[in-house]
């Protein structure tokens, strides 16, 4: 069994915040994998599916980012999953808006999502780092995190981000990190471009525009 999580703050609040990529991506998963099916589970929402022959769940821990780790715990206990059959969605302010990494073990860097699961489980599960951009300067770092993606953000890169992640994610659960990226790194290739990336999708993309709307008033439904 696969344990995949998704960081972020439950509540209508927070859902469109740059913390909670996290759980964008595990709704954007969940949509196109699991039919969305989720029920409360182990201080959080959980979902489970079968992805190439493999079971996987995925929960969206509702203890708030600082406390993850308690719920992502009472999972591994209960199924006996190993750390490094833990795979965790989160937002890092260390890579652009839009560029995906994939860490197996480490530090926290500072994410307090991180340090609480490595202060429950270990520090040995796959990270799949989704890049949000920084601010400028460690003072601003709390608000911005907690701010909401812009209107431009969310109908340029991060819907290209979040399509890329589903069309990938057959091949992270396979273990093909590189094919899992490069699905990721084509459907973010495919917008056009100008000088000042990433950009709100071209009026005359309707292809791209009919995408941008049917995962966002998904995930609108979803985050309530």
């Amino acid at each position: 069994m696969l344990l995949i999580a998704g960081l972020g703050n439950p509540g209508s609040k927070y859902c469109m915040n740059r913390h909670n990529i996290g759980f964008m991506a595990l709704d954007s998963l969940a949509d196109s994998y699991m039919d969305n099916n989720w029920r409360k589970k182990f201080q959080g929402q959980i979902v489970e599916g079968k992805i190439e022959g493999e079971t996987v769940l995925m929960i969206k821990p509702q203890t708030f980012m600082n406390n993850s780790g308690n719920s992502i715990c009472e999972v591994v206990k209960f199924y006996k999953i190993p750390s490094d059959q833990v795979i965790v969605f989160h937002d890092e302010i260390d890579l652009a808006p839009g560029k995906v990494r994939i860490k197996s073990g480490g530090g926290h860097a500072g994410h307090n999502g991180l340090r609480s699961i490595i202060s429950h489980i270990g520090p040995d599960f796959l990270r799949i780092r989704m890049g949000i951009g920084h601010p400028g300067s460690k003072d601003l770092v709390h608000n911005y995190v907690l701010g909401n993606f812009s209107k431009q953000d969310q109908n340029g890169w991060l819907v290209d981000l979040l399509t890329g992640v589903a069309n990938g994610f057959p091949y992270l659960v396979d273990g093909n990190h590189a094919q899992f990226l490069n699905k990721i790194n084509l459907e973010l290739q495919t917008r056009p471009k100008t000088a000042n990336v990433p950009k709100r999708a071209d009026a005359s993309s309707a292809d791209k525009a009919k995408k941008t709307d049917g995962i966002f008033s998904k995930l609108s439904k979803f985050f309530g």
